[in-house]
Protein backbone atom coordinates (compact mmCIF):
# COMPACT_ATOMS: atom_id res chain seq x y z
CA UNK A 1 0.00 0.00 0.00
CA UNK A 2 1.79 2.84 -1.14
CA UNK A 3 2.02 6.28 1.24
CA UNK A 4 4.53 9.12 0.28
CA UNK A 5 4.35 10.34 4.41
CA UNK A 6 5.21 7.74 6.38
CA UNK A 7 3.16 4.79 8.70
CA UNK A 8 -0.64 5.13 8.58
CA UNK A 9 -1.04 5.90 12.58
CA UNK A 10 -2.69 9.43 13.18
CA UNK A 11 -0.95 12.17 14.63
CA UNK A 12 -1.19 12.02 18.31
CA UNK A 13 -2.80 15.44 18.29
CA UNK A 14 -5.85 17.12 19.85
CA UNK A 15 -7.74 17.39 16.68
CA UNK A 16 -10.57 15.78 15.38
CA UNK A 17 -8.46 13.49 12.62
CA UNK A 18 -10.55 12.53 9.15
CA UNK A 19 -12.64 9.98 8.54
CA UNK A 20 -10.38 6.77 7.42
CA UNK A 21 -11.69 6.20 3.63
CA UNK A 22 -11.00 9.13 1.21
CA UNK A 23 -14.42 11.61 1.19
CA UNK A 24 -15.14 11.92 -2.50
CA UNK A 25 -16.01 9.39 -5.08
CA UNK A 26 -14.34 9.23 -8.47
CA UNK A 27 -14.90 6.70 -11.64
CA UNK A 28 -14.23 2.90 -11.17
CA UNK A 29 -14.39 2.73 -7.70
CA UNK A 30 -11.50 4.87 -7.14
CA UNK A 31 -11.98 7.38 -3.71
CA UNK A 32 -10.15 11.21 -3.21
CA UNK A 33 -10.56 13.88 -0.89
CA UNK A 34 -7.90 16.75 0.48
CA UNK A 35 -8.32 16.05 4.11
CA UNK A 36 -5.03 15.83 6.00
CA UNK A 37 -3.28 15.94 2.71
CA UNK A 38 -3.63 14.84 -0.32
CA UNK A 39 -5.37 11.44 -0.55
CA UNK A 40 -6.76 8.50 -3.35
CA UNK A 41 -7.91 5.35 -2.58
CA UNK A 42 -7.75 2.78 -5.60
CA UNK A 43 -9.77 -0.34 -4.96
CA UNK A 44 -9.06 -3.48 -5.00
CA UNK A 45 -11.05 -4.35 -8.90
CA UNK A 46 -8.06 -6.64 -10.39
CA UNK A 47 -6.16 -3.96 -12.25
CA UNK A 48 -3.14 -1.92 -11.88
CA UNK A 49 -3.52 1.60 -10.48
CA UNK A 50 -0.46 4.25 -11.13
CA UNK A 51 -0.90 7.17 -9.07
CA UNK A 52 0.85 10.71 -9.57
CA UNK A 53 -0.03 13.89 -6.83
CA UNK A 54 1.60 17.47 -7.77
CA UNK A 55 1.73 21.00 -7.32
CA UNK A 56 -0.51 23.27 -9.59
CA UNK A 57 1.18 26.75 -8.36
CA UNK A 58 4.87 25.05 -8.49
CA UNK A 59 4.66 23.01 -11.37
CA UNK A 60 6.46 20.04 -9.10
CA UNK A 61 5.51 16.56 -8.90
CA UNK A 62 5.08 15.65 -5.54
CA UNK A 63 4.59 11.87 -5.61
CA UNK A 64 4.09 9.61 -8.36
CA UNK A 65 3.89 5.45 -7.54
CA UNK A 66 6.90 3.54 -9.22
CA UNK A 67 5.04 1.12 -10.70
CA UNK A 68 1.50 -0.23 -11.13
CA UNK A 69 0.00 -1.51 -7.85
CA UNK A 70 -3.30 -3.55 -7.57
CA UNK A 71 -4.91 -1.71 -4.54
CA UNK A 72 -4.13 0.88 -1.90
CA UNK A 73 -3.79 4.45 -0.12
CA UNK A 74 -1.82 7.49 -1.65
CA UNK A 75 -1.48 9.97 0.86
CA UNK A 76 0.84 13.12 0.54
CA UNK A 77 3.35 14.08 2.57
CA UNK A 78 2.47 17.23 3.22
CA UNK A 79 -0.68 18.21 5.02
CA UNK A 80 -1.19 22.04 4.54
CA UNK A 81 -2.93 23.70 1.92
CA UNK A 82 -1.02 23.33 -1.37
CA UNK A 83 -3.53 23.45 -4.76
CA UNK A 84 -3.29 19.99 -6.20
CA UNK A 85 -3.74 18.09 -9.39
CA UNK A 86 -4.61 14.10 -9.09
CA UNK A 87 -4.04 11.54 -12.03
CA UNK A 88 -4.82 8.27 -11.56
CA UNK A 89 -4.19 5.48 -13.97
CA UNK A 90 -5.88 2.76 -14.62
CA UNK A 91 -3.79 -0.44 -16.74
CA UNK A 92 -2.05 2.42 -18.29
CA UNK A 93 -4.82 4.64 -19.17
CA UNK A 94 -5.72 7.30 -17.82
CA UNK A 95 -8.70 7.38 -15.95
CA UNK A 96 -8.97 10.11 -13.28
CA UNK A 97 -7.70 13.61 -13.38
CA UNK A 98 -8.49 16.17 -10.81
CA UNK A 99 -7.68 19.43 -9.84
CA UNK A 100 -8.21 20.99 -6.53
CA UNK A 101 -11.02 23.29 -6.36
CA UNK A 102 -12.89 23.95 -3.07
CA UNK A 103 -15.57 26.17 -4.86
CA UNK A 104 -19.05 25.19 -3.44
CA UNK A 105 -17.39 22.57 -1.28
CA UNK A 106 -17.71 21.89 2.44
CA UNK A 107 -14.20 22.69 4.28
CA UNK A 108 -13.08 22.08 7.53
CA UNK A 109 -10.54 24.55 9.48
CA UNK A 110 -9.23 23.41 12.64
CA UNK A 111 -7.66 25.64 15.15
CA UNK A 112 -5.84 24.51 18.10
CA UNK A 113 -8.66 24.69 20.46
CA UNK A 114 -6.28 24.94 24.42
CA UNK A 115 -5.62 28.50 23.89
CA UNK A 116 -7.23 32.27 23.39
CA UNK A 117 -4.69 34.56 21.49
CA UNK A 118 -3.68 31.95 18.69
CA UNK A 119 -7.20 31.32 17.76
CA UNK A 120 -8.08 35.19 17.88
CA UNK A 121 -4.74 35.86 15.27
CA UNK A 122 -5.65 32.87 13.38
CA UNK A 123 -9.15 32.92 12.70
CA UNK A 124 -9.40 35.87 10.31
CA UNK A 125 -7.05 34.04 7.82
CA UNK A 126 -9.87 30.84 8.04
CA UNK A 127 -12.39 33.57 7.17
CA UNK A 128 -10.22 34.57 3.99
CA UNK A 129 -9.29 30.90 3.22
CA UNK A 130 -13.25 31.42 2.61
CA UNK A 131 -13.32 34.41 0.70
CA UNK A 132 -10.66 33.07 -1.70
CA UNK A 133 -12.06 30.00 -2.40
CA UNK A 134 -15.89 30.19 -2.04
CA UNK A 135 -15.93 27.37 0.15
CA UNK A 136 -18.73 26.33 2.66
CA UNK A 137 -16.57 26.95 5.44
CA UNK A 138 -16.81 25.09 8.86
CA UNK A 139 -13.84 26.38 11.76
CA UNK A 140 -13.43 24.66 14.70
CA UNK A 141 -11.96 26.63 17.87
CA UNK A 142 -11.78 27.10 21.31
CA UNK A 143 -15.29 26.72 22.52
CA UNK A 144 -14.61 30.17 24.34
CA UNK A 145 -14.21 31.82 21.37
CA UNK A 146 -17.39 31.10 19.83
CA UNK A 147 -19.66 33.73 21.22
CA UNK A 148 -16.90 36.08 20.04
CA UNK A 149 -17.20 35.24 16.39
CA UNK A 150 -20.64 33.44 15.93
CA UNK A 151 -22.88 36.80 15.14
CA UNK A 152 -20.30 38.44 13.10
CA UNK A 153 -19.52 35.73 10.86
CA UNK A 154 -22.64 34.21 10.01
CA UNK A 155 -21.47 32.65 7.19
CA UNK A 156 -19.23 30.08 8.84
CA UNK A 157 -19.93 27.46 11.11
CA UNK A 158 -18.30 27.80 13.87
CA UNK A 159 -18.28 24.35 16.32
CA UNK A 160 -16.24 22.43 19.23
CA UNK A 161 -13.85 20.22 18.28
CA UNK A 162 -15.85 17.27 19.60
CA UNK A 163 -19.01 18.38 17.35
CA UNK A 164 -17.24 17.95 13.84
CA UNK A 165 -17.72 15.32 11.81
CA UNK A 166 -15.31 14.63 9.27
CA UNK A 167 -16.90 12.85 6.98
CA UNK A 168 -18.67 15.38 5.01
CA UNK A 169 -15.43 17.72 3.99
CA UNK A 170 -13.82 18.00 0.71
CA UNK A 171 -10.60 19.25 2.05
CA UNK A 172 -9.58 20.10 6.01
CA UNK A 173 -6.58 21.96 7.75
CA UNK A 174 -5.45 21.93 11.21
CA UNK A 175 -3.67 25.23 12.62
CA UNK A 176 -1.30 24.86 15.12
CA UNK A 177 2.55 25.46 16.34
CA UNK A 178 4.39 22.27 14.94
CA UNK A 179 7.93 21.54 15.93
CA UNK A 180 9.71 18.12 15.67
CA UNK A 181 8.82 16.06 12.92
CA UNK A 182 5.26 17.89 12.81
CA UNK A 183 6.92 21.06 11.74
CA UNK A 184 7.74 19.75 8.01
CA UNK A 185 4.33 17.99 7.38
CA UNK A 186 1.82 20.14 8.72
CA UNK A 187 3.29 23.74 8.38
CA UNK A 188 5.32 25.11 5.41
CA UNK A 189 7.45 27.28 7.47
CA UNK A 190 8.15 27.42 11.46
CA UNK A 191 5.81 29.85 13.15
CA UNK A 192 8.95 31.50 14.96
CA UNK A 193 9.87 32.76 11.87
CA UNK A 194 6.47 34.65 10.64
CA UNK A 195 4.96 35.15 13.65
CA UNK A 196 2.10 33.47 15.72
CA UNK A 197 -0.89 35.01 13.21
CA UNK A 198 0.56 34.69 9.70
CA UNK A 199 1.44 31.59 10.72
CA UNK A 200 -2.37 30.23 10.05
CA UNK A 201 -2.00 32.30 6.31
CA UNK A 202 0.99 29.93 5.27
CA UNK A 203 -0.53 26.76 6.56
CA UNK A 204 -4.03 27.98 4.54
CA UNK A 205 -1.80 28.85 1.10
CA UNK A 206 -2.69 32.79 1.98
CA UNK A 207 -0.22 35.82 1.74
CA UNK A 208 0.45 37.39 5.63
CA UNK A 209 -1.52 39.35 6.63
CA UNK A 210 -2.99 41.55 10.03
CA UNK A 211 -6.40 42.00 9.54
CA UNK A 212 -8.26 41.88 13.24
CA UNK A 213 -11.23 39.40 13.65
CA UNK A 214 -14.76 41.18 14.19
CA UNK A 215 -16.41 40.31 17.75
CA UNK A 216 -19.42 41.00 18.26
CA UNK A 217 -21.03 42.05 21.54
CA UNK A 218 -24.50 41.19 23.18
CA UNK A 219 -23.53 44.26 25.68
CA UNK A 220 -21.21 46.76 24.05
CA UNK A 221 -22.59 49.29 26.40
CA UNK A 222 -19.76 51.48 28.85
CA UNK A 223 -19.17 49.62 31.85
CA UNK A 224 -18.06 52.51 34.25
CA UNK A 225 -18.65 56.27 33.63
CA UNK A 226 -14.82 57.31 34.88
CA UNK A 227 -11.67 57.22 32.58
CA UNK A 228 -10.51 53.83 32.94
CA UNK A 229 -7.17 51.30 31.83
CA UNK A 230 -7.37 47.84 32.10
CA UNK A 231 -4.32 45.78 32.52
CA UNK A 232 -3.62 41.85 32.61
CA UNK A 233 -0.55 40.33 34.82
CA UNK A 234 -0.76 36.52 34.36
CA UNK A 235 0.48 34.48 31.61
CA UNK A 236 0.57 30.35 31.39
CA UNK A 237 3.99 30.75 31.95
CA UNK A 238 6.68 32.60 34.27
CA UNK A 239 8.22 33.60 31.31
CA UNK A 240 5.58 35.73 29.94
CA UNK A 241 5.07 37.36 32.95
CA UNK A 242 6.77 41.23 33.78
CA UNK A 243 9.29 39.48 36.12
CA UNK A 244 10.00 42.93 37.76
CA UNK A 245 9.50 42.58 41.23
CA UNK A 246 8.32 46.20 41.49
CA UNK A 247 7.04 46.84 37.59
CA UNK A 248 3.21 46.67 38.05
CA UNK A 249 3.37 48.43 41.89
CA UNK A 250 4.70 50.95 40.44
CA UNK A 251 2.29 51.42 36.90
CA UNK A 252 -0.67 51.04 38.56
CA UNK A 253 -0.41 53.86 41.39
CA UNK A 254 1.04 56.04 38.90
CA UNK A 255 -1.86 55.45 36.38
CA UNK A 256 -4.59 56.13 39.39
CA UNK A 257 -2.56 59.74 39.57
CA UNK A 258 -3.09 60.70 36.11
CA UNK A 259 -6.67 60.31 36.86
CA UNK A 260 -7.80 56.53 35.41
CA UNK A 261 -9.30 53.79 37.22
CA UNK A 262 -6.99 50.41 36.74
CA UNK A 263 -8.74 47.58 36.40
CA UNK A 264 -7.72 43.87 36.29
CA UNK A 265 -9.39 41.35 33.76
CA UNK A 266 -7.34 37.93 34.60
CA UNK A 267 -8.92 34.84 34.66
CA UNK A 268 -6.96 34.25 37.93
CA UNK A 269 -5.94 36.57 40.98
CA UNK A 270 -3.44 34.63 42.12
CA UNK A 271 -1.60 32.24 39.53
CA UNK A 272 1.07 29.51 39.35
CA UNK A 273 2.81 26.32 39.59
CA UNK A 274 5.44 24.88 42.54
CA UNK A 275 7.05 27.85 44.45
CA UNK A 276 6.34 30.34 41.75
CA UNK A 277 3.20 32.63 42.50
CA UNK A 278 2.19 35.24 41.16
CA UNK A 279 -1.31 37.43 42.56
CA UNK A 280 -2.19 40.57 40.47
CA UNK A 281 -1.38 44.18 41.84
CA UNK A 282 -2.95 45.11 45.12
CA UNK A 283 -3.93 48.90 44.25
CA UNK A 284 -5.44 47.48 40.72
CA UNK A 285 -9.36 46.96 40.92
CA UNK A 286 -9.94 43.38 41.11
CA UNK A 287 -12.50 41.98 37.82
CA UNK A 288 -10.69 38.33 37.49
CA UNK A 289 -12.66 35.50 37.47
CA UNK A 290 -13.66 32.91 35.19
CA UNK A 291 -16.17 35.38 33.08
CA UNK A 292 -17.36 34.92 29.56
CA UNK A 293 -14.99 36.53 27.01
CA UNK A 294 -17.43 38.69 25.50
CA UNK A 295 -17.86 40.12 28.86
CA UNK A 296 -13.65 40.80 29.02
CA UNK A 297 -13.94 42.02 25.44
CA UNK A 298 -16.69 44.66 26.71
CA UNK A 299 -14.09 46.27 28.94
CA UNK A 300 -11.34 46.68 26.73
CA UNK A 301 -13.23 48.12 23.89
CA UNK A 302 -13.94 51.04 25.96
CA UNK A 303 -10.31 51.14 28.10
CA UNK A 304 -8.49 54.19 26.95
CA UNK A 305 -5.89 51.55 26.79
CA UNK A 306 -4.69 48.01 27.56
CA UNK A 307 -1.50 47.10 29.40
CA UNK A 308 -0.66 43.33 28.96
CA UNK A 309 1.82 40.40 28.06
CA UNK A 310 2.36 38.11 25.45
CA UNK A 311 -1.12 36.55 26.00
CA UNK A 312 -4.68 36.23 25.15
CA UNK A 313 -6.17 39.18 26.51
CA UNK A 314 -3.61 41.20 24.91
CA UNK A 315 -4.91 39.72 21.52
CA UNK A 316 -8.27 40.46 22.38
CA UNK A 317 -7.51 44.09 22.57
CA UNK A 318 -6.39 43.52 19.04
CA UNK A 319 -9.46 42.51 17.93
CA UNK A 320 -11.55 45.43 19.79
CA UNK A 321 -9.34 47.64 18.17
CA UNK A 322 -7.80 49.31 21.67
CA UNK A 323 -4.27 50.25 21.79
CA UNK A 324 -2.24 48.05 23.59
CA UNK A 325 0.84 48.58 25.28
CA UNK A 326 3.00 45.38 25.45
CA UNK A 327 5.39 44.30 27.70
CA UNK A 328 7.30 40.99 26.45
CA UNK A 329 10.74 39.84 26.32
CA UNK A 330 10.23 35.88 26.19
CA UNK A 331 9.10 36.67 22.27
CA UNK A 332 10.01 38.96 19.51
CA UNK A 333 7.77 41.78 18.26
CA UNK A 334 7.44 39.95 15.16
CA UNK A 335 5.63 37.24 16.74
CA UNK A 336 2.42 39.47 17.82
CA UNK A 337 0.83 41.90 16.21
CA UNK A 338 2.18 45.63 15.23
CA UNK A 339 1.33 47.69 18.21
CA UNK A 340 3.25 50.93 18.35
CA UNK A 341 3.52 50.71 22.32
CA UNK A 342 5.89 47.39 22.25
CA UNK A 343 8.38 47.29 25.34
CA UNK A 344 10.95 44.97 24.77
CA UNK A 345 14.86 45.18 26.03
CA UNK A 346 17.07 44.56 23.20
CA UNK A 347 20.00 44.69 25.97
CA UNK A 348 19.18 41.83 27.23
CA UNK A 349 18.66 38.33 26.43
CA UNK A 350 15.10 38.17 24.47
CA UNK A 351 13.42 36.59 22.35
CA UNK A 352 13.63 32.70 23.22
CA UNK A 353 10.51 31.65 21.87
CA UNK A 354 11.70 32.86 17.99
CA UNK A 355 14.97 31.03 18.41
CA UNK A 356 14.24 27.89 15.61
CA UNK A 357 17.90 26.61 17.72
CA UNK A 358 15.22 25.79 20.96
CA UNK A 359 12.75 23.82 21.32
CA UNK A 360 10.85 25.11 23.40
CA UNK A 361 8.13 22.31 24.98
CA UNK A 362 5.51 22.75 27.21
CA UNK A 363 4.60 21.83 30.85
CA UNK A 364 7.45 23.79 32.49
CA UNK A 365 6.23 26.48 34.07
CA UNK A 366 9.24 28.31 34.73
CA UNK A 367 11.21 27.43 31.60
CA UNK A 368 13.85 29.72 30.73
CA UNK A 369 16.06 27.92 27.79
CA UNK A 370 18.98 29.71 28.12
CA UNK A 371 19.30 30.99 31.59
CA UNK A 372 17.42 28.82 34.38
CA UNK A 373 18.48 28.49 37.63
CA UNK A 374 21.56 31.16 36.83
CA UNK A 375 21.31 35.05 37.92
CA UNK A 376 19.97 35.52 34.40
CA UNK A 377 16.97 34.03 34.40
CA UNK A 378 14.38 35.75 33.23
CA UNK A 379 16.38 38.96 32.54
CA UNK A 380 14.27 39.49 29.43
CA UNK A 381 11.28 41.29 31.56
CA UNK A 382 13.06 41.53 34.78
CA UNK A 383 14.90 44.35 33.27
CA UNK A 384 12.09 46.22 31.72
CA UNK A 385 11.84 49.04 34.28
CA UNK A 386 8.57 51.10 35.04
CA UNK A 387 10.35 53.90 34.08
CA UNK A 388 10.67 52.38 30.78
CA UNK A 389 7.05 51.53 30.48
CA UNK A 390 6.06 55.58 31.81
CA UNK A 391 7.77 56.66 28.88
CA UNK A 392 5.54 54.19 26.27
CA UNK A 393 2.75 55.29 28.29
CA UNK A 394 3.14 59.04 26.97
CA UNK A 395 3.59 58.07 23.68
CA UNK A 396 -0.32 56.90 23.63
CA UNK A 397 -2.47 60.28 22.33
CA UNK A 398 -4.42 61.89 25.28
CA UNK A 399 -2.43 59.92 27.88
CA UNK A 400 -3.14 62.03 30.90
CA UNK A 401 -6.18 63.81 30.04
CA UNK A 402 -7.93 61.77 32.33
CA UNK A 403 -7.06 63.95 35.10
CA UNK A 404 -7.76 67.25 33.08
CA UNK A 405 -3.99 67.94 32.79
CA UNK A 406 -2.02 68.05 29.41
CA UNK A 407 1.19 66.12 30.33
Amino acid sequence: MPDEARPSEPFKLPYKPAVPTPTQEGPAGLRFDFNEGCRVLTPDDGHGWRVRLADLDTGNTLFETSGEFRAGLVRSAKRYFIRFRVEAWRDGELAFSHDYDASGRDVLVQLYPFTMGDGIGWFPNAVRFQERHGCRLTCAMNERLIPLFRDAYPQVELVAHDAVDTGRFYASYIVGAFFDELGTVLQPTDVRLVGLHRHAAYILGLDPDETPPRIAFDDDTRPIAEPYVCIATQATGQSKYWNNPTGWAEIVPYLKSRGYRVICIDQSALHGHGGSWNRIPAEAEDETGDRPLQERARWLKHADFFIGLSSGLSWLAWAVGTPVVMISGFTHPINEFNTPYRIINYHVCNSCWNDPRLLLTGGDFLRCPRHKDTPRQFECSRLITADYVKAVLHRIPGFGNASGTVL
